[in-house]
């Protein structure tokens, strides 16, 4: 095989920059630019003090277009980033040997951290100087010091961001705003590709498409079970905006095998906040996978339905109760969504959405 000389050239700029040193956080560190935002690797956050506080307005005005699509953005980022933030300062190299994984797992940890922040910094700078720009909250992700808990969280907090941004998509008005959450989602991809390569030993490729659930702030929604309550600036909008607080959905893992064609018995985890399903109407267990849309009976007096044979046993299948076949609108799903992972098939440890 013969190489263009434009290839060639191109490689000649590219792999003298694949061993960049290491950066200090420092103020003008810009996303794209800077190292600091691929292998910066240290313990301390890479984030300058003034980006990880509530940035108030400093203009007045209507915000734009996108602004409100991006602090919704923002805010679930914090959470993504802050997953990783914690886990870069609790664990070690050793951590990861230990379990048999790569010498390398913990350094491509501080990576994935390093491009997380990165997301902040695109986010904050998305948002115009019209609108605040939320800060982080305080948030529990249960893992303390297992580092199998904290990769259990790691594939399904991955898929579930890869998920919400194929709904955002739709919400974005601007075209530079829909170029940049594919982009985000593509880095998103490879963190998860990682994972299921090295820590999970299974194969990366999903089939032809990833899973797309239309209403992204419903998913959004259920990352609020991370954020510790009342631990949110003051200042920050309710996340998301618009929130329609919907019953959330876990599943009971002793009626299920949670493939395709068998039944499930979702179970609604919050007591203070469960479905209310009328005797007269019909209901419906929707299911998303890939860019498949499959409604199928819900039976509201033992929450029971059965997963759509049809699907492959890759990616991911969303479910969501809807009163209508399809859920044609977002008012129309009135618990969910429930995120199942199909790859990697089973984890070493209870999944985050089973009972």
């Amino acid at each position: 095989m013969h190489l263009s000389t434009s290839i060639i050239a191109s490689l000649a700029l590219i792999l003298p920059s694949l061993a960049l040193p290491a950066s200090n956080p420092g103020k003008d560190a810009v996303p794209g630019e800077s190292p600091l935002f691929v292998n910066y690797g240290g313990k301390k956050t890479p984030l300058n003090p003034e980006y990880t506080r509530v940035i108030p307005a400093t203009k007045h005005g209507a915000p734009q277009s996108d602004d409100l699509l991006f602090q919704n953005l923002l805010s679930a980022e914090w959470i993504i980033y802050s997953f990783y933030q914690e886990a870069v300062e609790t664990f070690s190299t050793a951590d990861f040997v230990k379990l048999g994984l790569p010498n390398s797992t913990y350094q491509r940890i501080t990576e994935l951290r390093d491009n997380e922040a990165g997301h902040v910094r695109i986010f904050q700078d998305q948002i115009s100087d019209y609108s605040l720009k939320p800060g982080p909250c305080r948030y529990d992700f249960g893992m303390g010091n297992s580092t199998e808990i904290f990769l259990a969280l790691q594939v399904y907090i991955e898929v579930s961001s890869m998920a919400f941004l194929t709904g955002l998509v739709r919400e974005a008005k601007i075209d530079m705003s829909k170029s940049a959450l594919v982009a985000i989602a593509e880095v998103e991809t490879r963190h998860n590709v990682w994972s299921l390569i090295d820590v999970w030993n299974v194969s990366p490729f999903s089939g032809p498409a990833d899973t797309i659930y239309p209403y992204a702030n419903q998913i959004l929604d259920s990352t609020n079970a991370f954020v510790l309550p009342g631990s949110c600036p003051a200042q920050n909008p309710v996340y998301p905006s618009p929130r329609q607080n919907l019953p959330q959905m876990a599943f009971s893992k002793n009626s299920t095998t949670g493939r395709p064609g068998s039944k499930i018995q979702f179970v609604f985890s919050d007591a203070t906040n469960q479905p209310s399903f009328e005797r007269s109407q019909k209901y419906y267990a929707v299911f998303y996978h890939g860019v498949d849309v499959i409604s199928v009976p819900f039976n509201p007096v033992d929450n029971t339905s059965t997963i759509p044979r049809q699907f492959d046993s890759t990616s991911i299948i969303i479910a969501a109760i809807a009163d209508q076949p399809d859920a044609p609108t977002e008012d129309s799903v009135v618990a969910g969504p429930l995120i199942m992972l199909e790859q990697p098939g089973t984890l070493t440890l209870k999944e985050p959405n089973a009972v």
